[in-house]
């Protein structure tokens, strides 16, 4: 156990030198209702874990992932987990002119001296934030400069599929879902704290003793003259050769927090949230969390029941998100609703359900209606055309579609929401031009069974091709086809009178995310100097600065077009080629045969 801190000093100095001056200190007041940490607890644990989310609290708090982390950590005997989001700017530049350092919510414990920093990655714009939090608690960004004193950087979530860009930056990652692995992974940690082990003994023995565990320093990886990965290959007796991904068997058996966190402050969702199904029935080829989510996993009514049951008496909040990669494909939805809506509609307490498919709406829509909120519906046909639809995986109609809008029209909705993506291999001019049409159409379908349109909003997102999906192997667009997409769509939406609006992505982050997804360990040095230059909540509008990441990728003399708009042939070694996320890749390159991965738009 670390020695214990002067903590009274540190609460005091939050307290009198950073709240006062940060905008929204609410955000990092701590003590939150159903908060199950007190002052004492971490003294008393033999395993001290800070669970670290690299953005926002008001995202944070949103996250369901790391208040099932949080539960679970704090449910196991002997370990005690504090939580710590990511200062804004505004909190950072006080923290660093004060001399004050990063610390925990729960009871403003220094983060360094945590046994584990637990990191959630959950997509690659939070790359910066990490060394962010990394920086202000003291610990060396560097996993090789970092001593026995200093946490195990434990990281773990989507990133963690292909983790190679910060792989200078991670002592050990998990590779899959929290539940099943957690537990045995902290007691193992336990029993090797108590053999004084040092740092690197105890990297490798969590290594070799669980084959989910990937620890980045034990792999060598080898570099060809083009520039791809020749090999990637363990440097340390008896590691296994292929990280395999960890399941959740059964989700009705999984850690779920009875007690969830209330915020102080507005978040982005603030809402009593169940995970009622994992992985999804359908493979859409550009999906990762489709292909690497497997297999498909259910919670039964009776226990989504009992947790919405047990969060409200917990929470009083007054919205159950019913939450899956596609709700709609929960086998029995409408009882699920009926059941929840018996139990919660006296109680003034709605259900929302998002992700649904539009051949579930159809069916079901007239056994939703009580119990669904009906400010706006979301679609997302992801492309314009039955045709463009079937390559990529995504099995409805435009017909479906239409037909699904005309029954909600009639329950009762008045807006909808459109989401497309564009750079599919494959895509023609006729694909773009069809979603403006398909968008006026379905706000004019509302006009055919109310007497008036409806509000339709249409985003549309850039591709960005993801490991472990059949387009793992293909270009991302250039800037210049994005450009012209835009513009395409704007001159339809400037000749037209529909009411619907138009927006879109932004570019250069979805190119930069691009790099960072299919990215190798090359890449650590362009995030550090990125992070130098200023690089900060590179996934929000008003701090994302590009001007920064090209600076850094000038400096370190490394070429992103080579990440994000280069095809890769079959027979190349991908970064993560050591990561068993999902499918082998020999069923990888079946789908993406079929679908033309090799070939930009």
């Amino acid at each position: 156990m670390p020695p214990e801190p002067n903590t009274a000093s540190l609460r005091q100095r939050v307290s009198r030198e950073l709240l006062p001056y940060v905008r929204q200190p609410a955000q990092y007041i701590g003590r939150e209702w159903n908060q199950l940490v007190r002052n004492g607890d971490w003294h008393r644990a033999r395993t001290h874990v800070a669970v670290a989310f690299p953005d926002a609290y008001t995202v944070g708090m949103s996250h369901l992932g790391c208040q099932i982390i949080y539960s679970i950590c704090n449910e196991l005997p002997g370990v005690c987990a504090e939580r710590v989001y990511c200062p804004m700017p505004d909190a950072e530049h006080i923290m660093r002119r004060k001399g004050i350092e990063l610390f925990t919510w729960d009871t403003r414990q220094p983060v360094r001296q945590a046994d584990i920093l637990a990191v959630s990655l959950q997509h690659e714009l939070t790359c910066t934030n990490l060394l962010t939090m990394l920086d202000l608690a003291g610990i060396p960004f560097h996993r090789d400069r970092r001593g026995d004193q200093d946490p195990l950087v434990l990281a773990g979530g989507p990133m963690a599929d292909n983790p190679e860009p910060l792989a200078d930056f991670l002592d050990l990652l998990i590779v899959g879902d929290a539940e099943p692995s957690l537990p045995p992974f902290l007691e193992a940690f336990g029993h090797l704290q108590d053999q004084g082990l040092p740092r690197r003994r105890v990297i490798i023995e969590l290594a070799k003793r669980f084959e989910w565990v990937y620890a980045p320093a034990l792999y060598d990886v080898t570099y060809s003259r083009s520039g791809t990965v020749q090999s990637v290959r363990p440097n340390t007796p008896d590691l296994h050769a292929v990280v395999k991904r960890c399941c959740t068997p059964d989700l009705d058996a999984a850690a779920f927090p009875r007690h969830p966190l209330v915020p102080h402050t507005q978040v982005v969702h603030d809402r009593i949230s169940i995970e009622i199904m994992r992985g999804c029935p359908h493979r859409c080829r550009f999906c990762h969390a489709g292909y690497t989510k497997r297999p498909v996993t259910t919670r039964s009514i009776p226990r989504i029941v009992e947790l919405a049951e047990q969060a409200w008496r917990a929470t009083g909040q007054d919205e159950i998100g019913l939450l899956s990669l596609s709700t709609g494909d929960y086998p029995d939805l409408p009882n699920l609703l009926e059941r929840l809506n018996e139990r919660f509609a006296e109680r003034h307490v709605s259900v929302s359900v998002p992700s649904l498919r539009v051949d579930k709406i159809l069916r079901d829509l007239p056994e939703l209606v009580r119990a669904v909120r009906k400010p706006s519906l979301t679609f997302a046909p992801e492309a314009a055309t039955d045709r463009l639809r079937r390559a990529i995986g995504k099995s409805i109609t435009n017909e479906a579609l239409f037909d699904g809008l005309r029954a909600a029209y009639q329950a009762g909705w008045r807006s909808a929401k459109l989401y497309f993506l564009c750079g599919l291999p494959g895509e023609t001019q006729s694909d773009i031009e069809q979603i403006w049409h398909l968008a006026v159409r379905a706000a004019l379908l509302r006009r055919e069974v109310c007497g008036s349109p409806a509000a339709v909003n249409v985003t549309v997102s850039w591709l960005v091709p993801k490991p472990h999906t059949p387009l793992q192997w293909a270009p991302q667009p250039r800037p210049a086809y994005f450009a012209w997409v835009r513009r395409i769509l704007k001159q339809q939406a400037r000749r037209g009178r529909a009411p619907v609006r138009l927006k879109f992505h932004h570019l250069e982050r979805s190119i930069l995310e691009a790099v960072l997804a299919r990215g190798d360990r090359r890449l650590g040095s362009v995030i550090e100097l990125a992070w130098r230059l200023g690089a900060r909540f590179d996934a929000w509008d008003e701090c994302f600065s590009f001007q920064a990441w090209e600076q850094a990728f000038t400096q370190a003399g490394v070429d992103p077009n080579f990440y994000a708009h280069r095809p890769r042939p079959y027979d190349e070694v991908l970064p993560w080629a050591h990561l068993q996320a999902g499918l082998p890749a020999d069923q990888l390159r079946r789908h993406a045969s079929a679908f033309g991965c090799e070939s930009a738009p």
